[in-house]
């Protein structure tokens, strides 16, 4: 009886520590996959906040996993089901980083095209503007300015065929601007001439 109970004692002890859990490392290494790719398609760029909470639940998954490794019987379920989320959300947010470039792309292409209307609406207004006294200083002044919104958009065309896709947003969205204040400025000057 004596030999029938440590055998099952030993029996019971092997069972309890080949069942214990072990470290979820494929899980893990396929999280750690999934976010590499997601910041190579420059999600860490385009949707940061997204970004960043992603990598803190794999951050917050490696904490729970030291946690368990620290203990005699660790249970790995909970940063199981964290990096199973990463992974799957990792590989989600690669697909909407791209998919936010092409949108940022068409918005400069759009932004690009109404540069184009207005620069050529302020050429025909430079061209019939009044050239009096102050008026011709004013012209040559406003032809400097649009020399330098066109040599901006061929910046932008430089910019977008880099793949520095923001920095291009950011250019077109200024030379826009100011080829808008520069038609409406010109738009008040013929007003005012057209009143005399």
């Amino acid at each position: 009886m004596k030999k029938y109970f440590i055998f099952m004692v030993v029996i019971a002890t092997i069972v309890l520590f080949s069942s214990c859990a072990k470290v979820p490392q494929a899980e893990l290494d396929a999280a750690k996959a999934s976010l590499e790719q997601a910041k190579a398609a420059q999600a860490d760029v385009y949707l940061d906040s997204e970004y960043m909470a992603l990598q803190d639940s794999l951050n917050a998954a490696n904490t729970i996993i030291e946690t368990q490794k620290s203990k005699m019987f660790g249970n790995f379920k909970v940063a199981k089901e964290k990096l199973v989320y990463v992974s799957a959300q990792a590989t989600d947010l690669a697909s909407k980083a791209e998919a936010k470039k092409e949108e940022i792309k068409n918005e400069v292409s759009a932004t690009l095209t109404d540069i184009s209307t207005v620069m050529e609406e302020n050429n025909k207004l430079v061209g019939i503007a009044p050239k009096g006294k102050e008026g011709k200083e004013a012209i040559e002044a406003i032809k400097s300015d649009l020399a330098a919104i066109s040599t901006s958009v061929e910046e932008v065309n430089t910019l977008l065929a880099g793949n520095e896709i923001l920095a291009a947003q950011t250019k077109a969205n200024a030379a826009k601007q100011k080829a808008t204040d520069i038609n409406n400025e010109l738009k008040k000057v013929m007003e005012k001439y057209a009143r005399k």
